[in-house]
């Protein structure tokens, strides 16, 4: 068996992003941004690579049937996708975010805080300079979208559906599929695949245990068909428990996923899906890059250990923080999420006639979330003792004898998503012609709210996945957002074989989307929120009706491979709370006419053109890609995240582009070994004289920077690396196989002015597995053994979850695990 992590070039252009938040709210001030059914027509069709070895067909004995299984040799890269398989998705630990896999791609970028994702708050992806709500994702053709912790129109991946049966991801980096249902696509697409119920019936079991009480378990049952139809389903459920590596606090995540299949004549079927999660996970705490000089690598939330944070609240912490940014919320007692989504619906796919197919998907969403902080300063009147604590919590830092000077913050978010997809393939000689259309509804709330804490001895602290109202009811809400929206859009494109070595993609899009709603409360008392005065409330409809995307590709020779890629696309506005990157994040209603009025949503124009070779031996290819970037909203946040300084400013950039390249080679020099190589190099910078303000702050060191204002012409993104090296190094014998992934990614700007960088990393995971085949009763038995960050490098992982400042430093950066150790065994029956 041979194996391989990444191959053939990524293969597309990129666009600027446009909000590059990935923020929730804190304390009110820093608001967030944040089947196997074969893949849909793209707008990057993977015509067929003549030179590419055809797929082996090999019998899989195990569980409680035989199945025929066809793979390819590797990681397929074909025209301007590339797609990822079984194999590369198993070298992941269990119950891992999906995403881990699709970060090891050129000019993919994917960090997270815990080794398996769960912490959503904690994890992020760039594709080629595009942040993840600014992507297009599906599932098995339901629109994700965007992908940010606690988004307002979208679900992550890793709440959708369990890593254990995805098994295979599409990914374009350039326009993206031109079909793909989705209101946040700006520069790519990423397409994931579930796997069907199996014919026999059966089960599969597996065990992973890790580091610091790490333990996944997942079961899967199969009906196999079970009448005379082929009727067939299957139900699996995943549990996954670690605890954080600096702290006893724990994530705890568990899912059940269900599929039914039920074919309908001999080229048609139904398919009914779904799936529940449910998440209650600990945050690491976030942090400044002061806080690294000054407190070293393992500064963490408090939690479990109450008197400590009731001290520090009380204002006797250590006199240094004073010099830090984050000021008394250098350490805080807990912070952290609590998460249910589900997710379902019915999957058609019907053939009319030898020449004509209708697809149809209706699918609806449910999120119900709560983030939450210990705030200390805003004091909980219902448990101080009389007298000492304002009736609304009040009177920030005034501390007296008596009174309980924190309380739990909380952010309640519920999304309520219900939609369909339908469309029409026709095949008329050369041409394979489609035509279809997307709706979608979407409501969504969010808001700010205060609990009380307890006295010391009196109880236990507020937990940060709930129940919240131990102590009394919410005793004060700083602010509360309501949005409904209706998305719209229409697509046509034929796929033309002009000749048997040219294919050319061509075809549009139209959108259309109206959201309306906005600030419905806010309080007054300036403790709570940055807000002085009533947020924007209001309708913005907005639209193109002519989106274009044109591909062609070309194998000029036997083995060689020429590929252009061109498309415009186009992001309607988000609605978002106070701060956010969207018309209705600005500071009150005249602001928001005035966006509404000379303001354009954003929009990329994504250029590719890009060279392969694929043999036995050696699969290699370097492609080159240019973005226009127009209108992209920045959110500039400054001030602590717990003071009533912070705040933040929707800025419109006006223009940026970007230039890069990515160039990836694989050899299998021998059956059983690969050996993967790539590099990539990004530069993005903003080209207008947009100017920046910033209050009074610090740089890491304390040192005070006054308030002033610059240009952002010339600065690159933040957040994303200029430079990416990637190898994997894979050898398969018998029943054996061994991998090494290592990665290296250069260092990222942390502010808009770029006078801060974050520094650069190498990141090393190691694997290995065995097949044990059938023991006893028992079959397919297999066990893997990883190690995450094999020479325990220190790195900053996440940053920018709750925004980057215009200048100086900031409260918003996470470390990456050390090394951690993980096994795995495998067995179905």
């Amino acid at each position: 068996m041979l194996l391989s992590f990444v191959v053939g070039p990524a293969m597309i252009m990129a666009t600027a992003s446009a909000a590059q938040v990935h923020s929730r709210p804190h304390h009110g001030r820093t608001a967030k941004s944040h089947a196997t059914t074969p893949p849909s027509a793209a707008t990057h069709p993977a015509a067929p690579v003549r030179s590419q070895a055809p797929p082996r067909k090999r019998s899989v004995k195990g569980g409680s049937e035989s199945m025929e299984v066809t793979a390819t040799r590797r990681t397929v890269s074909q025209n301007s996708e590339t797609t990822i398989g079984i194999r590369e998705l198993t070298q992941q630990v269990s119950g891992q975010n999906v995403l881990k896999a699709v970060g090891q791609l050129p000019g993919v970028s994917y960090s997270s805080t815990d080794p398996l994702g769960v912490d959503t708050w904690g994890a992020s992806v760039y594709m080629r300079g595009f942040f993840m709500d600014q992507l297009a994702m599906s599932l098995d053709g339901v629109p994700l979208n965007d992908q940010t912790y606690d988004n307002p129109n979208g679900l992550n991946i890793n709440n959708a559906w369990m890593s254990e049966d995805i098994t295979r991801v599409s990914v374009s980096q350039g326009g993206g599929a031109l079909d793909q249902s989705s209101n946040t696509n700006l520069g790519g697409s990423m397409q994931f695949f579930t796997s069907d119920p199996r014919t026999r019936a059966g089960a599969t079991v597996s065990q992973g245990f890790g580091s610091y009480a790490m333990k996944r378990t997942y079961v899967r049952l199969d009906s196999g068909e079970f009448n005379s139809t082929g009727t067939r389903f299957y139900v699996a459920y995943g549990r996954s428990y670690e605890k954080k590596f600096d702290s006893s606090t724990p994530g705890f995540m568990q899912s059940v996923n269900a599929k039914l299949v039920q074919p309908i004549r001999e080229q048609s079927k139904m398919t009914a899906f779904f799936s529940w999660n449910d998440a209650e996970v600990y945050g690491y705490s976030d942090r400044t890059l002061g806080q690294y000089k000054l407190n070293g690598w393992r500064t963490e939330w408090l939690a479990p250990n109450y008197p400590l944070a009731f001290k520090y609240a009380e204002g006797n912490y250590p006199a240094n923080w004073n010099n830090l940014q984050s000021g008394s919320y250098t350490q805080i007692y807990d912070g952290g999420q609590s998460t249910t989504d589900y997710l379902g619906g019915l999957n058609f796919d019907i053939t009319l006639t030898d020449r004509l197919k209708w697809r149809t998907i209706l699918y609806a969403h449910r999120d119900m979330s709560f983030g939450t902080y210990n705030a200390p300063g805003i004091c909980s009147p219902g448990t101080s003792a009389a007298g000492t604590c304002p009736a609304d919590g009040s009177g920030n830092y005034n501390y007296v004898s008596g009174q309980v000077p924190l309380s739990e913050e909380v952010w309640p978010t519920q999304q309520m998503r219900e939609g369909f997809v339908t469309s029409l393939d026709y095949k008329l000689h050369r041409h394979d012609i489609s035509a279809g259309i997307w709706y979608q509804h979407n409501v969504y709330s969010l808001s700010n709210q205060y609990y009380n804490e307890p006295q010391l001895g009196q109880g236990e602290p507020v937990p940060t996945v709930g129940p919240y109202d131990i102590y009394g009811k919410a005793f004060a809400t700083a602010w509360t957002y309501a949005y409904h929206t209706n998305s719209f859009q229409f697509h046509v494109q034929d796929r033309w074989r002009i000749l048997d070595t040219l294919t050319a993609t061509y075809g549009f899009k139209s959108i259309l989307q109206q959201t309306a709603g906005g600030n419905t409360y806010y309080n007054s008392n300036s403790d709570y929120s940055a807000q002085t005065n009533q947020g924007p409330y209001g309708s913005i409809t907005v639209g193109e009706g002519f989106l274009p995307a044109v591909n062609l590709d070309w194998h000029f020779l036997p083995r060689h491979e020429l590929y252009f890629d061109f498309a415009e696309n186009y992001r309607p506005f988000i609605g978002g709370a106070h701060g956010s990157a969207s018309p209705w994040g600005v500071q009150n209603q005249q602001l928001f006419n005035e966006f509404k009025k000379n303001t354009a949503p954003e929009r990329t124009f994504t250029y590719v053109l890009g060279y392969r070779y694929t043999s036995h031996f050696l699969t290699a290819g370097i492609d080159g890609y240019h973005v226009d970037d127009h209108n992209r909203l920045l959110s500039l946040s400054s001030g602590s995240i717990g003071s009533g300084a912070s705040g933040a400013t929707t800025l419109n950039t006006h223009r940026a582009t970007m230039w890069g390249m990515d160039a990836v080679a694989t050899i299998v020099p021998f059956h059983g070994l690969s050996f993967t190589n790539s590099v990539s190099y990004n530069h993005f910078v903003y080209d207008s004289n947009a100017q920046l303000c910033w209050g009074d702050t610090v740089d890491p060191d304390g040192n005070p920077i006054a308030a002033g204002c610059g240009s952002l012409k010339g600065k690159k993104l933040t957040g994303y690396p200029s430079v990416m090296y990637k190898m994997n190094l894979t050898y398969s014998w018998r029943h054996a196989s061994t991998w090494l992934d290592v990665n290296y990614y250069s260092k990222r700007p942390f502010t808009q002015m770029n006078d801060l960088y974050v520094p650069s990393y190498w990141l090393a995971n190691l694997g290995a597995s065995y097949v044990f085949g059938d023991v006893g009763p028992l079959k397919g038995v297999k066990a893997t053994f990883m190690v995450y960050n094999l020479f325990n490098a220190k790195y900053i992982a996440m940053m920018g979850e709750n925004g980057f400042a215009a200048i100086g430093d900031y409260q918003s950066t996470e470390r990456g695990s050390p090394r951690e150790y993980f096994g795995t065994i495998k067995a179905s029956y």
